[in-house]
């Protein structure tokens, strides 16, 4: 065989012209972001038009550059089309065409049932450059993450994938009832919701027994996955009385029995809880992978951008003059970033630090400042401005000259602290906190219509932004978070919490977003 017809066979390269674009077609897997392919997620983070579909996990989204085309052509049933199947092909193609890297980004996987070989066609026809990455199937995942194996060797061998949404134009059904109702042990439906009635009579009608178990698991893998249980002759039943809707799939055969031993994602200790993250898109993170591991579904909604100070007047004059100050104190993770960025733009590194002492104000600020390749010579006990300022007067501050570089608006009890006892602070801002926009509605909204289980605050900023990207009023304020816990990092926050007219439902003893989950996991929430 000819090894290039061979690679041009793998690899579906139609052109070697290195100026021509290039189709991608990616299974974004059922849901969950961390179950796309890493060769999927390669693609996306290289994209320059992504097309993406409703059943897409919108997270993934965040992997494409942001200067990328962003075109939505969900399908939702019973709703209108962004774009026809036509116009998805002619987008594709054109895209591609003009030298574009053409992400398309499909939910599961792109050759079972999600029209991904209809649409690769069409960009042969062109004569384009194209490669397929499958995905985690939604047959799989919702099998996994119902806690139903859809093989076992107890149980059955076999398997089947079959469309419970036949091409409505077709005049005769692709589907042999008669055969697959007993000649294989498990049967998967997808996209069957609406056709489950007719489902299961067909099956019923053709020798299947009727007490045959049955589960429905609709938005699989996801925080708001929801399952029922049943048999052939009564499911339809109970999926209309627990009002379960599409996106669902259909499980059908002996294995379901397997769901009350082995079904660990629902009895994760906070599934079903939704909870409302304010803290800082780049600090949001550790936060919501530790919710979400216990079960929780996160939003994320930032109620603080960091942006640099308006001017750097005061300290640069201050770096000018390093070996002037014997102490330097960092008091949050956003100071250090914006520090040592200042620093290197005056063509400056750590070495500049070298007279002076530093303090953390907590193990987390400490830990950033080790990525920086600088230890911290003091921490306090307690992690709060008070609890540095106190850490400081024992080892004795008095006629020392100190550098707190912070945010330009700031609690003052620390740089008062310090002056009271004797020393002399420089305060030079290095970022401000500013309001994001775009939210209030949105966060109205996910408290009034979509119902919130808790809402986290991390800082006094995130509490007073929240209130103001609420736009009302604090008794309104209270209104709305009616029935909704609150959580806040340590006894600061709270207070501004309590200034607000709320209260505190968690507050954990160390003031760490670690603590923090911690102590939600901890609650009781009866």
């Amino acid at each position: 065989m000819d090894m290039n017809k061979r690679e041009t066979s793998i690899t579906g390269k139609v052109s070697g012209k290195s100026n021509q674009g290039k189709v991608y077609l990616v299974g974004a897997g059922p849901g969950d972001p961390g179950l796309i392919t890493i060769r999927g997620r390669e693609i996306l983070e290289k994209a320059e038009v992504i097309i993406y579909d409703y059943l897409a996990g919108k997270k993934l989204l965040k992997h494409v550059p942001p200067d990328a085309e962003f075109i939505y052509a969900g399908k939702r049933g019973g709703v209108k089309h962004t774009h026809t199947q036509t116009e998805i092909n002619e987008m594709l193609v054109e895209r591609a065409k003009s030298g574009k890297r053409v992400v398309r980004l499909k939910g599961g996987d792109p050759f079972i049932f999600g029209r991904g070989g209809e649409e690769l066609e069409e960009v042969v026809k062109a004569g384009l450059n194209y490669e397929a990455v499958p995905g985690v199937t939604s047959a799989s995942a919702a099998a996994t993450f119902a806690g139903v194996p859809i093989t076992h060797r107890k149980f059955t061998a076999s398997v089947a994938f079959i469309t419970g949404h036949e091409d409505p134009t077709k005049q005769k059904s692709n589907i042999d009832w008669e055969k697959i109702s007993t000649g294989v042990g498990t049967l998967v439906f997808y996209m069957g919701i609406k056709n489950l009635s007719s489902i299961t009579a067909n099956l019923i009608k053709n020798g299947r027994d009727p007490k045959t178990p049955v589960a429905v698991v609709r938005w699989a893998s996801m925080p708001h996955q929801r399952s029922v249980v049943g048999t052939l002759d009564n499911i339809a039943e109970i999926v209309k009385k627990e009002g379960i809707k599409p996106p669902a799939l259909t499980i059908v055969g002996e294995v379901v029995t397997l769901r009350d031993t082995i079904n660990w994602y629902e009895k994760r200790p906070l599934f079903g809880k939704r909870i409302l993250i304010t803290r800082t898109r780049e600090q949001a993170s550790e936060l919501v992978a530790r919710l979400e591991e216990l079960g929780a579904e996160c939003l994320e909604y930032a109620t603080i951008a960091i942006q640099p100070p308006d001017s750097w007047e005061i300290f640069d004059k201050a770096l000018v003059d390093l070996g002037h100050y014997q102490w330097i104190l960092f008091t949050s993770i956003h100071a250090i970033h914006a520090f040592f960025g200042r620093l290197y733009e005056k063509n400056l590194d750590a070495r500049a630090l070298s007279g002076c002492r530093i303090a953390a104000v907590g193990t987390v600020t400490a830990e950033c400042l080790e990525k920086y390749g600088i230890k911290a010579d003091l921490l306090p006990e307690k992690f709060t401005g008070e609890g540095l300022a106190a850490a400081l007067e024992n080892v004795g501050i008095k006629g020392t000259d100190i550098l707190l570089p912070r945010a330009l608006k700031a609690r003052e009890v620390l740089p008062e602290q310090l002056e009271a006892a004797g020393a002399g602070v420089t305060v030079a801002p290095v970022y401000q906190n500013v309001i994001p926009e775009g939210y209030d509605r949105k966060l109205r909204a996910e408290l009034v219509e979509n119902g919130i289980d808790m809402v986290t605050f991390t800082s006094s900023s995130t509490v007073n932004n929240f209130i103001h990207m609420l736009g009302v009023a604090d008794d309104e304020a209270a209104r709305l978070l009616a029935g909704v816990k609150i959580a806040a990092i340590g006894p600061i926050t709270g207070k501004t919490v309590a200034e607000h007219g709320l209260i505190v439902d968690v507050q954990p003893e160390t003031y760490t977003i670690a603590a923090m989950a911690d102590a939600i996991l901890d609650y009781d929430w009866s």
